[in-house]
Parts: C-alpha cells; structure tokens; sequence
C-alpha cells in the first residue's frame, strides 16, 4: 500500500507535514533535511523542486528556491540525490513542484523514477484539473504515485467534488487564494472556510497549508481537518539557524509556544 494511504489510515488527526526547497540552503543538503524531519516526528515531507517562476510561492519560498537554483539543484540532480533515501527514511515523502521542470523530464518518466526511489506522490500546483483527468491520472495511477490537488476558498464546492472523486491519497486545502507565507493567526473568514469544508464529508482526508506559523494557526489547521503543512517558517528557520537539526528544533519550540505571534513574509 502506497504510504500516504498507510499514514491516513493509522493516524487520522494531527499529521504534520513539512515543506522544504530541495537544494537550500545548500546543494546536498537535501537528505540531511529528509532525515532530522522524520527523526524528530514530522509525518509527511514534501520536497520542493526550484523552478524560476513560482507563481503561487511567496517572498519566502520564492528566495530559497533562487539560492537553490544558484546552487545548481535541478530535477534530474534531486532525483539522484534521493535514489538511496528508502535506506533509513520510511515516511511518506512527496515532490512538489511546478509542471515545467516535470515536463522538461517527461511526466511518464518522473513517475518511474519516484517508483524506483520510493517516493510517494506529487504535488503540482499549476497542473489544471482536467487536463490532470485526461492525460496525467492515467501515467500516475499505472506506476501508483498520488497526484494531490489543491482547493481555494475560490474553488467551487462542485469543482471541490469532482477533485475528491478522481483523486487518491489526500487533498491541499490552501488557506487563502494568496501565495505562501506565515501568518500570525487565521480570520473568521479563513476559519469559517475551514469549517464548511470540513461538513462537505469529503471522501479523502485534508491538510491545511499556507500561513501556518505558530501554536494558534497550527491548532486551527488541525481542528478542522487532518493536519497541517508548514513551509515558509521552517525555511525561515532553516536560513537562520544554517543547518536543520537546529531549525527542526527551532520549529517545534514556536509550535509549542501560546505567545508566539510573529509574521512572516
């Protein structure tokens, strides 16, 4: 069984799962970072592929994924530097990133690639719905890898439906229709949102993600669905502390603390 679906199926609340930009801040970092998640809990690992125009990404993501192409990172790099990870890391690990580089690689081979690593899903978050139904699910289901796609509180409740129909292994609520970054705390509007999601009963679990920064968003994400994904504070933290063991714990001590209220662009 796919380990997204073996990770839902033993833990339904309270996941955590993080975001970071594979190459920063430095090249071989990568599986450095892959290991101190996981030995100090973190459930699920999405691993950011740089690409120049990351649309949805903000100051944050934005800037470490320009010092991780600096440093040379590119696809085909990530995947080499992957290919032992299943030796010692038994979470679920996901590659996100945006649909040129996939392309560039060529979607069919990606996929068997992520197969032969051991790597589980993937998000990409400017692959249209339906051109995800017919021409991508089929090359994802054959090799077994989760395309997981993302809603707005844009996005119809129709629309919201259909995804949670044709898609296998979980679903990316995103917080606002803005790009990423921490926030102090979640408005009536945003929890409200959450709210009406979670009585939509939907088929497949959720993650909330976007502007999780401290205890107060984190304990919203996760009281109206599954869990929650983090990325820019942990980059953020990742850029000031230099290595991730240090951030790892420098993340855990900002969720933990009530006081925290700090934003983050």
């Amino acid at each position: 069984m796919n380990r997204i679906k073996q990770l839902f199926e033993k833990k339904q609340k309270n996941i955590l799962s993080i975001y970071f930009t594979a190459g920063f801040p430095n090249l071989n970092d990568t599986c450095n970072v892959i290991r101190e998640l996981e030995a100090n809990g973190i459930d699920l690992i999405e691993i950011g592929i740089p690409f120049s125009d990351p649309m949805a990404d903000g100051p944050t993501i934005q800037d470490s994924g320009t010092i991780a192409l600096r440093n040379g990172m590119t696809l085909r790099i990530l995947l080499e530097q992957l290919k032992d990870i299943r030796k010692d890391v038994t979470i679920p690990l996901i590659m996100m990133g945006y649909l040129n580089p996939i392309m560039q690689y060529g979607f069919d081979n990606f996929c068997k690639k992520c197969v032969e690593i051991g790597l589980d899903g993937a998000i990409i978050p400017d692959l249209p719905f339906d051109d995800y139904i017919n021409e991508y699910k089929p090359i994802a289901d054959k090799y077994g890898i989760k395309v997981v796609m993302l809603i707005t509180p844009e996005t119809s409740d129709e629309r919201i439906r259909l995804i949670d129909e044709h898609t296998d292994g979980f679903i990316y609520m995103v917080s606002s229709a803005a790009t990423t970054g921490a926030q102090s705390s979640f408005d009536d509007k945003k929890q409200d949102y959450f709210r009406k999601i979670n009585g939509m009963n939907l088929r497949n679990p959720r993650l909330i993600g976007f502007g999780i920064s401290n205890k107060a968003t984190l304990d919203a994400a996760q009281e109206n669905a599954s869990g929650a994904i983090i990325g820019s504070k942990f980059i953020t933290l990742l850029k000031e502390k230099g290595n991730a063991k240090d951030a790892v714990t420098a993340l855990k001590e900002v969720l933990s603390n009530s006081n925290t209220t700090e934003q983050v662009p």
